[in-house]
This record gives structure tokens, sequence and C-alpha cells, in this order.
């Protein structure tokens, strides 16, 4: 049976944003309503004894609301009293279950304030707080027509506004409403999201019997996917919660909750405990609509351990309690298994009957969805009717706003060109040496980027490629080769593409080290290892300038794996820290010091050109960005302080390529 319980809680607080003295009796607003001396007094006093009649009497809510809205529409400044009777005459037609008539009182509504926030020069929280309130009542109107994703559209649509404004018994309330659209949709994996969100902002706000409320929603959905485990431990936290803060209609469904857990179990004891348990909750309450339930749960677990006379007891009382509330859905469902047991135990005049009422309440049920369909279809078109006028309204507004926009800006134009004048000169002066400034950094950055991509193709390893592979091929490994020349042919592509280029994505960056690396292995027969690692974080356009890192990782390989001979390991790490792009090389070759006396007696061009022009790239990417650019190395120690490796951190500036 579905659960309403969480809806008509929402719809009931937006209720109570339009009558903001709701525990003044009717009398004494009548009172005041003789003494109000002008119109908005008394549409406002008008609008709270409207709201005084909420879920009481819809027939004088809506008189009272319909006096307040004519008196509004005397008065151009009465806009927002306008949206208050709107809202009450929405109020009252949704509690007269006039679905399309409500819904057409509520947009009046939006209407209204969305014209009178976008004619707004500064941010009027009211005006919001009323709209995120209209918002939700016809999210409330759709979700009763079982139109979800409209529902949905204008429930998160509210939700947006409250949660600006930390409204969090509000946005707790919307949460749980969502998780029961996207239950009815079977979504279960949204509903647990949006239920558990609720929850938690519930515990926050110490709102305990929403919280019971909200926990065996949970289970429940648990349930609905066959996680039985948590489903029962959810069950348990409610029914704390429930025993503690005291809600018997909750309780109630939380135990045919239980009934229904330990049917799926087949534990028919248990299972005949808490709907019992249940029906005893409801009959005290006077709670048929739940009572019908637990009695047609019964009258099922009767019927499946065979007891024929137990069952059918139970499955007419549920009959005759859902008849009496008009609930089809629950005579339909009790009406075939009565009509099913007569039919097994050979009554077939019994079984008849019962199958005719059945058939009766089916096609009833059929006949309102059709209805609903009809009715959710008139909504439907009078919502894009009223989308579409607003929205040649507001076209109307912004081509108005323009032709102000440009007026303003022609006068300002006139008044401005004065002063401009006056300062020509240094305006010229200042914007040459900018120029020449800008010219000079661009000149650099083109002249060592192109010294440091001509750094990583030096001939050196191009010649060592192509003797690797010529000695693959004099060796007959042509698959070696041939998978050689591969790689190297694609780094070469790589190369040239991005010389064209200041910045490229760094998945382009880490494609380029991979096809590097991978070519460096066959060339030195697997002498070393290597991973390459990137924060989920960085997004797919975040950019750096190209081959940044190779010299790097070069120097790894040939100063830092290849003299230790023995297996090698290198790993590179991109990641963000503290709005940085922190790019990280390790290797646990022999070192830096160690390295670097190797070499005093050999050439130590390429690798002191290398750091001397990745440095340069540095100054220039900082002197571009206004952001500072480091590099680091340092060497890695084991416990006993020996060197275990080398460790370079390049510290750059977040950067995205062009668009």
């Amino acid at each position: 049976m579905r659960s309403t319980s969480l809806l008509l809680m929402l719809l009931t607080l937006l209720l109570a944003n339009t009558a903001t003295a709701q525990n003044k009796v009717v009398d004494s607003l009548f009172t005041e309503l003789d003494k109000a001396n002008t119109i908005k007094k008394k549409v406002r006093l008008y609008n709270l004894i409207a709201a005084e009649y909420t879920s009481i009497d819809p027939v004088k809510l809506e008189e009272y609301a319909t006096k307040a809205l004519e008196l509004a529409k005397q008065e151009e400044d009465l806009k927002v009293e306008q949206t208050d009777s709107w809202l009450n005459l929405g109020n009252a037609n949704i509690m007269q279950s006039d679905y399309p008539e409500a819904l057409k009182c509520f947009t009046n509504a939006q209407y209204i304030l969305e014209n009178l926030i976008a004619s707004q020069e500064e941010k009027n929280q009211r005006l919001y707080d009323d709209l995120a309130s209209i918002y939700g009542s016809i999210g409330v109107v759709f979700s009763e027509q079982n139109n979800y994703s409209r529902a949905l559209e204008y429930y998160f649509k509210s939700l947006n506004i409250y949660q600006e404004t930390d409204q969090d018994y509000i946005v707790a309330v919307l949460y749980n409403n969502l998780g029961i659209v996207y239950k009815s949709l079977k979504e279960y994996e949204k509903a647990l999201e949006y239920f558990k969100k609720a929850l938690t902002l519930q515990k926050e706000i110490e709102d305990y019997e929403s919280v019971a409320i909200t926990t065996t929603n949970i289970g429940n959905v648990y349930l609905a996917q066959g996680n039985n485990t948590d489903a029962l431990s959810y069950y348990k936290k409610a029914e704390e919660a429930l025993q503690e803060y005291g809600n018997k209609r909750a309780l109630g469904e939380l135990y045919n909750s239980y009934g229904n857990y330990y049917t799926k179990k087949n534990n028919f004891i248990k299972a005949e405990e808490y709907y019992k348990k249940a029906l005893d909750i409801f009959n005290e309450t006077g709670e048929k609509y739940g009572a019908s339930a637990s009695l047609d749960y019964l009258g099922n677990l009767y019927a499946d351990k065979g007891d024929k006379q137990q069952a059918l007891q139970y499955l007419n009382q549920a009959v005759a309690y859902a008849v009496e509330i008009d609930v089809q859905e629950q005579i339909r469902d009790s009406e075939k298994k009565i009509s099913e047991l007569y039919e097994k135990s050979g009554e077939y005049k019994n079984a008849l009957e019962h199958y005719k009422n059945y058939i009766a309440a089916k096609d009833s049920i059929n006949n309102a969805e059709h209805i609903k369909n009809m009715v959710r279809e008139e909504m439907n078109y009078e919502m894009e009717r009223r989308e579409a006028e607003q929205k040649i309204e507001a076209e109307k507004r912004e081509a108005i706003y323009k032709e102000q926009a440009v007026r303003h800006r022609q006068q300002m134009l006139f008044a401005a060109i004065a002063l401009v004048l006056l300062f020509i000169i240094a305006f010229v002066f200042y914007n040459r040496l900018q120029l020449k400034k800008t010219l000079t950094l661009q000149r650099d950055l083109a002249e060592y980027e192109q010294k440091a991509l001509h750094l990583q193709m030096n001939p050196h390893f191009v010649f060592n490629c192509l003797g690797s592979i010529s000695s693959f091929i004099v060796q007959n490994g042509k698959d070696s080769a041939i998978k050689y020349l591969s790689k190297f042919s694609k780094l070469m592509r790589l190369t040239l593409e991005y010389s064209k280029e200041s910045l490229i994505p760094i998945d382009k960056e880490i494609e380029g080290l991979q096809n590097y690396l991978e070519l460096e292995q066959l060339r030195f027969n697997q002498m070393f290892d290597f991973s390459i690692s990137k924060d989920p974080n960085i997004e797919d356009d975040m950019a750096i300038p190209p081959l940044l890192l190779q010299p790097f990782v070069e120097n790894a390989i040939i100063h830092g794996i290849i003299p230790k001979k023995e297996k090698g390991f290198i790993t590179i790490d991109f990641k963000l820290e503290a709005e940085k792009l922190v790019c990280t090389v390790m290797d646990n070759g022999i070192g830096f010091s160690k390295s670097k006396k190797m070499k005093e007696n050999s050439v130590t061009v390429h690798k002191s050109m290398a750091l001397e022009i990745t440095r340069k790239r540095l100054e220039v990417i900082q002197a571009f960005t206004a952001k500072t650019s480091q590099v680091a190395i340092s060497e890695l120690h084991n416990t006993e302080g020996e060197v275990t490796g080398t460790k370079i951190i390049l510290n750059l500036p977040i950067q995205y390529v062009s668009k």
C-alpha cells in the first residue's frame, strides 16, 4: 500500500509559510478585519483566515482566499499578497482532488513571483522563499498524479533555493519526498541516497520523530532490493526511535514492514506476531487504512499456511475496511485472494461472487487511472502553455533590458570620451610598454619551449633507438623490432604534434610519457618497471606544457636506474594540492649525488641543459600566470641513511586547454 505521509508533511509545511499567525483563532482574525483600514491589511487577514481552514474545510479555504485575491488585484503593489492567495486556492483544490485547477493556481503564483524576482535589482530572500514553497507545492501535485519526472523537476527547483539559505528542516522533507518518488520509480539506489541525506539532516536538527519514519523508509527500500540484513537493521533502529518519541501510526506501519520481512524469511510465527501488533495499533488509533493492510497481510499469511477459515476471516475484514474508506486497490487484492481460496476448496459459487467483486474493483482502478492519465495530460499541456508564455515574456523583458542597456552605454560612452581624452597619452604609453613586455615573454616562451622539445628528442636518443631497431633485426627479432619501431614512430609523431601547442591536456602528457617509458623498457631489456598515476579530481581540460617531465624521466633512467645495474622502478604522479598541480617523478636508482660524481669527468651538457631549460620554462609560466612555479630535487634515504633514489617535484599553477 502506498505511503503518502511524507508528501502530506511537505504540503502542511508549505501551507504554514502563507499563514504567519496560525496560532490566532478565526474570531480574533475577523475582529482585526473589522478594524482594518487599508486594502493591504484586509488582503493579509483574509489570507490568514483562509489558511486557518487548511485541512479542515476546503470550501471556506477557497472562499476567503478568493476574497483576498479579488482585493489584491485592485492595487498594483500587492503582487506578493496575490501569490499568497493563489497558494491558498491551490491548497483548497488539492484538498478537493482537483489537481488541474490546483496546478493553475500554483503556476499563477509562480508566474508572479518569477516576474517580481526578475525585476528586482537586489535579491529579496522572501520572494525566493515563497517561490521555493510554490515549487514544492507543484511537485506535490505532480507526485500525486504519478507524474514523477515533473515532480522531480519541481522538487529539485525548491531544494536548490532552500539549500542556499540552510533551511535544513525543509531540505530534509524534500530529500524524503525525492526518496519516495525514486522508490515509486523503483530506482532504489537513488531512493536510498536521498533518504540517507534526509536522515543525516534530521539527526543534526534533532527531528527524531522524522528520523524514525525515514529509517523505516530506508529499511523498506532495502527489503525491496532483497537486502534483508540491512532492512532488519534499519527496522530495529526505527523501532527504538518510535518507542521513545511515540508516533503510533508510524509504529503500526513499521510493524507491517517487520511482518513483510519475516514473511520473506518464511518465519510465519514472527510475521503473524508483527502483523497483529500493527493491527492492534491501527484499531486503537482508528486508522482503517493501515488496519486493512494488516488484515490483508494476515489473510495471505494464513492462506499460505492452509488455514482457510482464518484466512477468510481476515481477508473479509480487510475488504470491509477498504470498502468503508474506498481503497479500491485493497478491495481488488483481498477479493482476488478470497476468490482463489473458494475456488481451491471447490466452492465455485462463492469464488465467482468474489471474483466479480475483484473485477469490479480492478475496473474501477483502471477507470481512475485512465482519468488520472487524462488529467496528467491536461496538466502537462497547461504547464507547457504557461512555460511558453513565460518564455515569450522573458524574451520581451530581455529585449527591453537590452535596449535600455544600449541607451545607457551610449550615454556613458559620451560622458567617458571627455575623460578618456585627458588620459589618452598616458594610456598609449602604458599600453606600448605592456605590449612590448607581452611580446618579449611570448618570444622567450616560444624559444625555450622549442629548445626543450628539441632537447627531448636529441640525436643521441634517436641514434640509440635506430641502433636498437637495427640490433633487433640482425638478431632476427622482427617482432621486437616492429614493436620498437611502432612505439618510436608514435613518440616522434606525438612530439611533433605537441610542438605546435604551448599547453596540452594532462592525459596527452601521460600518453607521451607512457610511450616513451615503454620504448626505453624495450631499449634497455626491461631493466625497469614504471607506474603513472593521476588524481581523479584532475579535470579533463586541465593542461601542462608539453614534454615538461620527459627530461627528468630520461635522467631517472639514464643516470639513476641504468648505473645501478639492478631492476629499477620509476613512479610518476599527478595530483592537486592547495590550488597547485604537483608532478612527482621518483626512481630507486643510485641517487643524484652519486650520479653527479660518476659524470664529473664525462660530458654533462645534456643534463645541465635539461634543468636550465626546464627552469626557464617555469619562469615563463610564472610570468604568464602570475602564480609560483617551482622544481625541487631531493634524494631518498632508507632508515640506515643510505641513498635509495631520487625524487623530483614540480609545483605548477593550474592551467586549462584553450577552447
